[in-house]
């Protein structure tokens, strides 16, 4: 799915400002702002916790000069469910709030106000991805299971938005609203396959279009040079001397595809670079690559999970000041323009899809829900949109899930998604799925991957505040990961921190002791020279569920929410700008 921009031939016509919106049981309208997630814009419990169907509506217009256009209404991403009703008229449904969708509107009329109304379903449950709890459990926590008045109360909660995941469920349209335009006669997709032969950058392409011409593509360096050009449906363009993509340190050099078909015109910037895996080795353009990044939300006080790309920039400058390469979109696909900010800015991303909660410690089969279908449809959407990104080197599956009690079932699962994975990316990346804390030696999946991703917080959910033999837990599981054979990467591990909250003696909870934490942690991975990389949980402080183990949210992260650095920042940035470890 190609990303709406403006061209001699195309225009964007933003949706974004003030809408109107209610909740379903209610007959009063009130303004918000899209895009945005609702939970924090209306200052009442009610939206903060609302758990149904919420109503979006606005009037526009399409200007008499794109008659003869056609016309398409796109939505970033919506969250988690929509119905989209044009002049009272269901035009199109979404499943998944976190990838776009679009529908083709150009029988309405130009010229002539319309009326858009959107439906969204914020719920969650076994179905969804990420997964919801059905009865009234809280993600952490037992509840006190077995007491009489406790089990009554929890029947009651049946249905409520409570996540088997630990982020909060920030809903609505989240992503940026448009109707773009094209010709009639117009290039749909585009797939950029990159590769170097010596000094000479290589790339394969293939365009899809619907009419009967044929494409012609000029490749463009940025001092607007044509460096290579053919005509044709697909091809292989050779660019002499070519200059690579790379992340920093070095440079992310951008080329641009221009692909004229018929009167159409369309702009796509793309990287050279290679990406594999060798051995215990993660390769990026045949040199070994360490990540050093975090996990990483889309959070913010008040637009939730709504973009915002004033904080995207903050945030980036805040990983190279860091010295970070990378992170990980944990737990869903982030918003397009974030991967066009990576691109130009040389952070590499693993890209992961939301299948986060499959995961009851047992109680339940995830494998057994009926999501296979479902999980296989967002993967394809999510190569559909981010296969020529640069920055995107490895497609996780998802986060945490449960390979432990079900151990065949989730191989099965997963294999198949893999397998997908590799089948439809053009580029044909390293594909991984993100291991939760479990008995490894259990197993089957994860050892299957193309890389070993786990998530570990020794000393801290287990063996906690007791770091020395925290540390001898977490080598004897490195020693299993080591036979295994593949490059391993350390994608969360952590401690929370109470900004502010300070410990003469490092105790949990203090900006100390979070410090020692990762010093420790980091001295173990230091051991193994099959560790590819470290990405400590989390970024930044985020927002969660209510609970009785979090205050305020998740402190794990190197900044507060509001992007202040605790300790652990220049701990972290020390280690990364002056500590070899590539």
């Amino acid at each position: 799915m190609l990303y709406p921009i403006t061209t001699e031939s195309r225009s964007v016509i933003s949706l974004a400002g003030i809408w109107k919106f209610r909740f379903c049981d209610e007959e009063e309208w009130r303004s918000i702002y899209v895009p945005a997630s609702f939970n924090n814009q209306i200052p009442e419990a009610k939206a903060r916790f609302y758990c149904g169907m919420v109503e979006y509506k606005r009037s526009f217009c399409v200007p008499n000069i794109c008659s003869n256009q056609r016309k398409v209404l796109r939505f970033g991403a919506v969250t988690h469910d929509a119905e989209v009703f044009l002049d009272g008229i269901l035009i199109t449904k979404h499943k998944g709030g976190f990838l776009p969708f679009e529908i083709d509107i150009s029988n309405f009329s130009c010229g002539t106000t319309h009326s858009l109304l959107v439906r969204v379903d914020n719920r969650i449950n076994h179905h969804t991805l990420p997964i919801g709890n059905e009865a009234g459990i809280a993600f952490f926590g037992s509840d006190n299971p077995g007491i009489p008045s406790v089990e009554h109360g929890k029947a009651k909660l049946a249905g409520q938005n409570l996540p088997n995941f630990d982020f909060f469920n920030y809903a609505g349209i989240t992503r940026s609203v448009c109707i773009y335009t094209t010709p009639a006669e117009y290039i749909s997709d585009v797939s950029i396959v990159p590769s170097v032969e010596g000094s000479t950058g290589v790339v394969q392409y293939e365009i899809v279009a619907t009419g009967n011409g044929i494409p012609f593509v000029e490749i463009v360096d940025e001092n607007e040079q044509v460096v290579a050009s053919l005509e044709g449906m697909k091809g292989i363009l050779r660019i002499e001397n070519a200059t690579l993509w790379n992340p920093k340190p070095g440079i992310p050099y951008l080329y641009t595809a221009r692909i004229n078909y018929g009167i159409d015109k369309y702009e796509l910037s793309f990287g050279i670079r290679t990406v594999e895996v060798s051995g215990t080795s993660f390769l990026i353009n045949g040199r070994k690559f360490y990540f050093k990044g975090t996990g990483k939300h889309e959070d913010s006080p008040i637009r939730g999970r709504g973009i915002d790309q004033c904080l995207n920039l903050k945030d980036i400058g805040l990983l190279h000041w860091l010295g970070a390469n990378s992170f990980r979109t944990s737990h869903y696909p982030y918003a397009e323009e974030m991967y066009q900010l990576c691109d130009r800015e040389g952070i590499v991303i693993i890209d992961e899809l939301p299948a986060v909660g499959l995961n009851f410690q047992g109680a339940l089969n995830p494998y057994r829900l009926g999501n296979a279908s479902y999980h296989s449809k967002l993967l394809q959407e999510l190569i559909d949109r981010d296969k020529n990104h640069p920055s995107v080197v490895m497609w996780s599956l998802g986060n945490e899930p449960d390979t432990e009690h079900f151990p065949a079932d989730a191989y099965h699962y997963w294999h198949a998604l893999y397998m997908q994975a590799h089948r439809i990316d053009p580029q044909n990346r390293p594909v991984t799925m993100i291991c939760c804390q479990n008995d490894y030696t259990k197993d089957l999946t994860t050892r299957t991957m193309d890389v070993v991703c786990v998530n570990r917080y020794y000393g801290w959910y287990n063996l906690s505040g007791n770091l020395a033999v925290a540390k001898d837990a977490f080598r004897e599981e490195m020693n299993f990961w080591r036979n295994i054979g593949k490059p391993f990467i350390l994608t969360e591990y952590g401690a929370d921190a109470i900004p502010g909250m300070h410990a003469v003696v490092p105790e949990m909870f203090s900006e100390e002791f979070q410090v020692e934490y990762l010093e420790a942690m980091n001295e173990v991975l230091d051991e193994y020279d099959f560790v590819v990389g470290e990405h400590p949980w989390n970024f930044a402080d985020f927002d969660t569920q209510q609970g009785p183990m979090r205050a305020g949210g998740n402190h794990k992260g190197l900044f507060s929410r509001d992007r202040t650095p605790k300790m652990a920042a220049y701990a972290v940035q020390r280690r990364w700008k002056c500590k070899n470890i590539e």
